[in-house]
């Protein structure tokens, strides 16, 4: 099948999950990690990939009575059984059409057309296969949270949510840091961790709003861009200092940092939308929930293909439930820290 149409595209996406399926002998590599209420059993050959899915994610410790078991095979057509990628074949595409299509047939899955590069979950079974036109034929931002799509399907089939947000907390409480790139996000969760406070998350976190607001921690990828790095002091305490990746930026992980081991979860009290004020001294100050809503939601609908409904009322719910404030950012890192430090200890109100 060299070209996937719209009315072709659910039965493109079975034909693969069963191909990646039936060639599951032959993968070289297989890699098991520990989610909340998930076990991933992932199906793939060395590489790069490989290598990320050793060590991106913080992993759940202890025993997890409720977790569910999802597979995913990583597939190229080096591997054996495995089909060339298709093509896109009809004259127009959309993301929210693609969705949908496959939701009407109780699939899910996202298409990156730069490179054929292939992703399909079916939720009842639990099974997904990513299929590429080999094994370093994926987008750049892959490594740094591998397997998030299908993340994303598992968690939103269950009222939960990855949301790109940072997170800072202090003896089991927590803020939500929302914003668009170049918002201060990352400096101050790692500021934070530099000043004896905790993380759940830089990146994406799963949130659960059954009782109050959860987050919990997925992956432990930080990022910093040289300039950050640099002010923060990380050189001295990032072990391995590697290439910038795909954004310009050095990638390191929370365990590099962190005072403590990571929590296994926060209780999130507020919505704080991080921003750069230039002025030397933090501030935290309420601010409208649609200015939040802004901050938090387009990111996460946009960087999580399909579910985008589900999605709007998710984080409408969730600046419904929490404070929302705006957090100006001073210049010093330890400053930064005491101050949400200091409104932690307060109390959200």
């Amino acid at each position: 099948m060299s070209r996937v149409t719209l009315e072709t595209l659910p039965d493109y996406a079975r034909y693969l999950i069963a191909a990646a399926e039936g060639a599951s002998a032959p993968y070289p590599l297989t890699r098991k990690i520990r989610l909340p209420w998930l076990e991933v059993t992932a199906h793939l050959g060395p590489g790069v990939l490989a290598d990320a899915l050793g060590h991106a994610f913080v992993e759940s410790r202890g025993d997890q009575p409720e977790s569910s078991r999802c597979r995913i095979f990583i597939a190229h057509p080096g591997i054996h059984g495995i089909p060339e990628p298709a093509r896109w074949g009809d004259a127009h595409f959309t993301e929210h059409g693609f969705a949908e299509r496959l939701a009407e047939a109780g699939l899910r899955g996202h298409y990156f057309h730069d490179l054929d590069f292939w992703q399909f979950y079916d939720p009842q079974r639990r099974v997904g296969v990513q299929l590429m036109g080999s094994a370093d034929a994926f987008p750049p931002w892959e490594p740094g949270a591998p397997l998030r799509a299908f993340l994303h399907w598992e968690y939103a089939a269950r009222g939960m949510r990855l949301t790109h947000a940072g997170t800072l907390g202090a003896n089991g409480k927590g803020v939500l840091l929302a914003g668009a790139g170049g918002a201060g996000k990352s400096g101050t969760v790692a500021a934070g961790l530099l000043n004896g406070l905790d993380s759940v998350g830089d990146d994406y976190v799963l949130i659960d709003l059954a009782n109050g607001v959860t987050a919990r921690p997925l992956f432990s990828t930080l990022k910093q861009d040289p300039q950050g790095f640099a002010r923060l002091g990380l050189k001295r305490r990032v072990p391995a200092n590697g290439p910038l990746n795909w954004q310009g930026k050095h990638a390191f992980h929370i365990g590099d940092i962190a005072p403590r081991p990571v929590p296994a979860t926060l209780d999130i009290v507020a919505l704080v939308v991080p921003h750069i004020s230039g002025g030397g001294a933090s501030s935290i100050m309420p601010v409208s929930r649609r200015d939040a809503m802004i901050a938090l939601a387009p990111s996460g609908i946009a960087q999580m293909p399909g579910e985008r409904e589900s999605g709007f009322r998710f984080f409408s719910d969730l600046t419904r439930l929490l404070p929302c404030y705006r957090l100006s950012l001073g210049t010093q890192p330890q400053e930064i820290a005491g101050t949400v430090a200091d409104f932690l200890a307060r109390g959200a109100s």
